[in-house]
């Protein structure tokens, strides 16, 4: 098996995720090409300089406007959120796939008496209604429930039944999410708003075995290149050391992935199969490597393992939105900056749209990162971009940045 550098490695999960080079990416078709290629994005509703879902594309797609995820969601329904890798967004086509979580939530909720009753009245009132969010549903009361939202497990809470029905109907795969006010859902039926086809279709996979090995090759894209160990990048995933093992093993004897081992680690990392002339370019010095310098999501697919970001790049990041404010290092939303091949520092950007200005709280410089004309540059231009997709106009920096005058 061959062994690549750490960096090659890095430049080619760069290349991989659209964040280096050229832009691979562009508009909403390029918006939806990244999804699938992803496979899943991951959905959080904290918005300060934009949701992570946005945020994750505004990265990687040029000219993105959150615009065209609300209508690839709730327009075009070429996406749809649902859970995955926690809450997320994926493409509708593969609906089929994810059936026997379904299954599993509507055998869920058949041992709980009397909320078969309750589901037939909400899709009663919604089929003659349209859709409704659960201060719209007229079912009163509240229920003490087991939720079956996540694949990992079931989770307890008393809530109102309104939205306890509304959310195992949507876990039942019996209503989507219409649209979004806010942080409020709305839903309707998704024999509405989804091809029969896919609503039909069986599940390619015809074992478990077969769904979890689909699920892997999937998470292995949505890195690009991912080590056997156990990595969070394979959450909301049941699956074990020697599972893992065995599937990875499984996909390489299929040719569906390649592998290579990583200067300094004693595992092999794997990238799908469709990637190697990608990784021939890599390591043949032909990979399109130009400099882009982009502000990354907290949650965003490059970052899904942060033990493989550490030991690649050097890079420890924290998502400090639920620290404590006395125990933090940087901000409250903090957002990794890469400018290469290189994570280079991090910064905390908040719009003022009501002034229309961005305002740069913090901005935090790797050590020995050079303050060069050309890493200027590209801050500016790609802040005033980042102003643009906050709807401001204008950067104003109100703290201090801390930094490094070493050597790049």
């Amino acid at each position: 098996m061959r062994t690549i550098t750490k960096r090659q490695a890095g430049q080619f999960i760069l290349a991989k995720q659209g964040l280096i080079g050229s832009y691979r990416f562009s508009g909403k078709d390029g918006a939806y090409e990244y999804v699938r290629q992803a496979g899943c994005i991951q959905f959080d509703p904290v918005d300060v300089c934009g949701k992570n879902a946005e945020l994750t594309l505004q990265s990687r797609v040029k000219g993105f406007r959150k615009s065209m995820l609300r209508e690839l969601l709730y327009e075009d329904r070429k996406l749809v959120d649902y859970a995955d890798k926690e809450l997320s967004i994926w493409p509708a086509e593969d609906w089929p796939y994810f059936e026997p979580y379904r299954e599993r939530s509507r055998r869920h909720s058949d041992s709980f008496a009397g909320l078969q009753e309750l589901k037939d009245t909400a899709v009663e009132y919604i089929a003659q209604n349209g859709p409704v969010c659960s201060d719209t549903l007229p079912i009163e009361g509240r229920i003490f429930w087991h939720s079956s939202m996540h694949w990992s497990g079931n989770w307890q809470k008393d809530s109102p039944a309104a939205r306890s029905v509304l959310e195992q109907l949507y876990t039942d795969g019996v209503l989507i999410i219409h649209h979004k006010n806010g942080s409020r859902k709305y839903y309707d039926l998704a024999e509405k708003h989804l091809p029969h086809a896919a609503l039909t279709a069986p599940n390619p996979c015809q074992t478990e075995q077969e769904l979890t090995a689909w699920r892997v090759l999937r998470r292995i894209g949505a890195v690009g290149l991912l080590w056997d160990k156990n990595s969070t990048a394979f959450l909301g995933i049941d699956l074990k050391a020697e599972q893992r093992k065995q599937i990875l093993a499984q996909l390489l004897e299929e040719q569906k992935v390649g592998a290579v081992m990583v200067e300094g680690e004693k595992v092999p990392f794997y990238y799908r199969a469709e990637d190697e002339a990608l990784m021939q370019a890599v390591l043949g010095g032909q990979a399109d490597l130009k400099p882009r310098l982009s502000f990354v999501a907290p949650l965003d697919p490059l970052l899904w393992d942060k033990a493989l970001i550490l030991s690649l790049w050097g890079f420890r990041y924290s998502w400090e939105i639920y620290t404590p404010a006395v125990k933090r290092r940087y901000g409250y939303y903090t957002l990794p900056v890469i400018y290469g091949d290189r994570f280079v520092g991090r910064i905390e950007a908040v719009p003022d749209r009501r002034e229309g200005v961005l305002q740069v709280k913090g901005l935090w410089w790797e050590p020995g990162v050079r303050q060069t004309k050309a890493l200027q540059t590209a801050l500016m231009r790609t802040l005033l971009q980042f102003a643009k997709f906050n709807d401001c106009e204008t950067v104003e920096t109100t703290a201090p940045m801390a930094g490094s005058t070493g050597a790049v």
